[in-house]
Formats: C-alpha cells, structure tokens, sequence
C-alpha cells in the first residue's frame, strides 16, 4: 500500500483532527510545530502557525499535542519544524522530549543533508539537488526520503509538478530507500499521478484547509486522497 501523509499544524484541535485523516485512511501524520518565520512554508501554512503561536503553542505545548495525538492514533507521527526552535530548546533535549512524547521522526524544513547528523531525521531532496546531494540524504535519512516536487514554498498548483518523474528516477538510481513526494499537491488527481511514481504522497496547505472546517471535512477528504492513491497505476521511468 502506498503512504498518505497527512499535516497538521499543533494545536488545541489537532489530536481530533488527525483522529480524524486516520480514520480516512492516512497513514502517517505529520504535526507541524509553528515556527515565526517559516521559509520554505507558503501563505496557508504560515497564517496557520501564527494563529497556532498566538493560541499559545509554543515548544512545551507542540510537545503535549504530540502526546495527546499519539494516545488517539497508531500511525507514525512525524513533527516538522525549523532549526532555530531546535537550537532554542536545545537539540538533545528536544530529540530526547519528542521520541518521550511519541515521535516516530523528525523533519527541520531548513537543516541541510551533511549537517548534524547526530539529529535523526527525514531529509529533503530538491529537484534541484545534485547527485551527490541524493546520495548524502539517502544516506541519512531515517526511513524515508521527503521529495520536494517543486522548488519553492509550499501551497497548492492547478497541476502535478512535471519534475517529480525525473526527480523520482534520479534518486532511485542512487539508493532503494522509501521516496514519498509532497509540495504542491493538494487533489486526489494530484494525488494519485504522484502515486504512481513515488511510494507515499504528502499532503499539507490543502490539508490545513479543510481541517478548518472540521474532523468531518478532514475524513472525508482524506478518504478521498485515499482512494486516488489506491486506484493509482504505477508508472514506468526511463
């Protein structure tokens, strides 16, 4: 079966919520932990980490979110934040707090392949990466590589981005670990092309939309990225 990863950003009402995607038929949830500067976020995900700092969800409460999601789901949960909150708590300490409050991974949206490499974590590749580059974060990476479809922040297009196939077969030439593809999609269309080239998809500025609406919408949508991704036929790459 193909990954559907499905982000949230921590707050008072994400425990439901990602109740809610596993109920649709996620399999992996990704917390996002606000950050107030969030660069390689687009305008849905930053406006909803400024209204998740301004509830009052800073490092301690992501923490006790991320404990709370992990008593209503058994899926893995994979909090996604940036380098400057790591060094604010501390980078030991907050490795040691997250696999305590459940955490199955990590992802720091702007801590480079190469760089401490203590931290265990889910590296990201560009189509813009080198070889060498695919390399080091195969290399790294804790269980599976996060492919950046697009070069930019995140946020919803009208259509698949046209480099993830050759992105896609790069990295696949260069290592056999689990490759699953986010950024930019946000429809079951979108969902089920990037399907049949990766082995999980990712889902999150369209996710946070609709969680806005309720556990409701988010299952119903989930179920519907769902059954794209398993009517998905695996493409062949030259």
């Amino acid at each position: 079966m193909k990954t559907l990863a499905i982000y949230l950003m921590a707050g008072r009402d994400t425990p439901e919520l990602a109740e809610a995607a596993v109920e649709g038929g996620a399999n992996l949830v990704e917390l996002g932990f606000p950050f107030s500067d969030p660069l390689a976020d687009g305008p849905v995900i930053r406006q909803a980490a400024e209204r998740a700092l301004a509830e009052g969800m800073r490092t301690a409460a992501c923490l006790e979110c991320l404990a709370e999601t992990r008593a209503r789901v058994d899926v893995p949960l994979v909090p996604m934040t940036y380098t400057s909150l790591l060094e604010a708590y501390g980078y030991e300490r907050f490795t040691a707090d997250l696999e305590a409050a459940g955490a199955t991974s990590l992802i720091v949206a702007d801590l480079p392949s190469g760089e401490r490499p203590d931290v265990r974590r889910v590296h990201l590749v560009a189509p813009t990466s080198t070889d060498e580059r695919l390399e080091l974060a195969a290399d790294q990476t804790d269980g599976w590589l996060y492919l950046v479809t697009v070069t930019g922040t995140t946020g919803a297009r009208e259509g698949l981005s046209p480099t993830l196939a050759g992105l896609v077969s790069r990295t696949r030439a260069l290592t056999d670990v689990l490759l699953y593809a986010g950024f930019g999609i946000s429809t079951p269309e979108h969902a089920q092309a990037a399907a049949a080239l990766a082995d999980g998809v990712v889902v999150g500025t369209r996710a946070v939309e609709v969680a806005a609406q309720g556990p409701a919408a988010l299952r119903d949508y989930t179920s519907s990225l769902r059954a794209a991704i398993d009517a998905a036929v695996p493409a062949i790459i030259d």
